[in-house]
């Protein structure tokens, strides 16, 4: 059986080690789950896991980071990689960037920090039945 991931982005690490572990406690070892603090190293670790032939199925993206914005990192990612589901989670997201995620991204949900895990986790779930409705490969 094919290896899945989850993927975060955030110039944070708190905020990464958050959400490994709300999304750990979520799943166990049903997924890997993958980190990167800035939109490059988040293309990158996607791309060496689709090399390794692991399916990356949500990437949980921040908006406000060094070097490239979240909704423009999350537009990179659709184009290369157009069935993986999509996430923003910030606190600092304007209105039009939220959209041109939305529009041009096919951004799956929108959630503010602080998050609850109740809320992350749900957005994950119906994320994760999107995928399964419509496939994950290529």
């Amino acid at each position: 059986m094919k290896k899945k991931a989850i993927v975060c982005v955030d110039d944070e690490s708190i905020i990464l080690d958050s959400l490994g572990e709300q999304i750990k406690n979520m799943f166990g070892n049903e997924y890997l789950y993958e980190s990167a603090e800035n939109a490059a190293e988040g293309l990158e670790v996607i791309e060496e896991l689709a090399e390794e032939d692991i399916d990356v199925l949500v990437i949980v993206s921040d908006w406000l980071m060094p070097g490239q914005k979240g909704d423009e990192f999350l537009i990179d990612v659709h184009k290369k990689f157009p069935k993986i589901v999509k996430v923003m989670l910030t606190g600092q997201a304007d209105e039009s960037a939220v959209n041109n995620a939305i529009n041009n991204a096919d951004l799956h949900a929108y959630l503010t920090k602080p998050w609850s895990a109740q809320d992350l986790e749900k957005v994950i779930k119906t994320g994760l039945v999107k995928i399964e409705k419509y496939g994950s490969d290529e």
